[in-house]
């Protein structure tokens, strides 16, 4: 076999017919370029493995658990053979020229670290999370306490036109094996929440671009496999993951009262979530 251009990661845990649509949809475009698939599974038991054993003996399989999404995405480092490495979701369904096109995208086009295509839902609108703005104190004040996200979506850009973001989603995220090596991959210490966010601050960080292509498109089943993440109070972690991303990227960038100021803005949307989450 050739040596694969493209690694595709899927994390996988009791997703099996999600799964089986995601891989079924990779197999329709193995012919576009040479690419490997590997799931990481969490110790599914809803016969994922024997699944794909069954229908896919194509695709390689690292068995969990798997701490994270982290961590679970990290477990393959040392196993793609890839220049190129996609983080895709197992709730996700993949069309013809979209692997094709994005990675030629990305050869055409120096100074791009991570691209994504344009994720729509199930209904046809568009996934607003495949282009974000970093979550800055002004951003996040204004998604999260006045209702606003036109800044932190991008809604002011047409969502069919190729432009430059900031955040790009983990459930289409290509990048250059190259360049995840020298970010040291996902940060673990994320345990639910924010990956995505951090992989492309460090990304960014470098020098790179961090582009949204919407000339090619996936479905998108959005939270089909977040909601199989058993006995987790996700939006409490998804709070503690902001909480992560202030200290560890934003902290410099301001003075010392303004980010007491903020990090009291995080835990008083911790309390309301937690007063809420004991109320239903």
């Amino acid at each position: 076999m050739n040596t694969p251009k493209l690694s595709v990661v899927i994390l996988n845990h009791n997703t099996k017919d999600l799964l089986f649509d995601c891989l079924n949809s990779l197999k329709k475009v193995r012919g576009e370029l040479v690419f490997e698939v590997i799931v990481s599974d969490n110790d599914s038991n809803d016969g994922s493995l024997e699944m794909i054993r069954n229908e896919f003996d194509w695709v390689k399989v690292i068995t969990g658990p798997n701490i994270s999404y982290s961590n679970g995405n990290n477990r393959a480092r040392d196993i793609v053979k890839g220049e190129y490495v996609l983080f895709l979701n197992s709730d996700t369904v993949v069309y013809k020229d979209v692997l094709k096109k994005t990675v030629a995208y990305f050869e055409n086009h120096d100074g791009v670290g991570a691209l994504s295509c344009k994720l729509v839902l199930p209904n046809g609108k568009l996934d607003k999370d495949s282009r974000r703005r970093f979550p800055n104190p002004w951003n996040a004040f204004n998604r999260l306490f006045l209702n606003s996200g036109r800044n932190y979506w991008y809604l002011n850009i047409d969502e069919n036109k190729t432009h430059e973001v900031d955040v790009i989603q983990g459930a289409f995220f290509l990048t250059k094996k190259k360049i995840l090596d020298e970010v040291n991959w996902f940060d673990e210490k994320y345990e639910f929440d924010g990956e995505d966010i951090d992989l492309c601050f460090q990304i960014k960080k470098l020098g790179y671009k961090i582009v949204y292509y919407p000339e090619v498109s996936i479905t998108h089943i959005k939270k089909a496999t977040k909601n199989k993440v058993e006995g987790v109070n996700r939006k409490m972690q998804g709070i503690d993951s902001m909480e992560y991303f202030v200290r560890k990227n934003l902290w410099d960038n301001y003075p010392l009262a303004f980010n007491y100021f903020v990090l009291t803005g995080i835990y008083f949307l911790k309390f309301l979530r937690l007063l809420k989450s004991k109320l239903i």
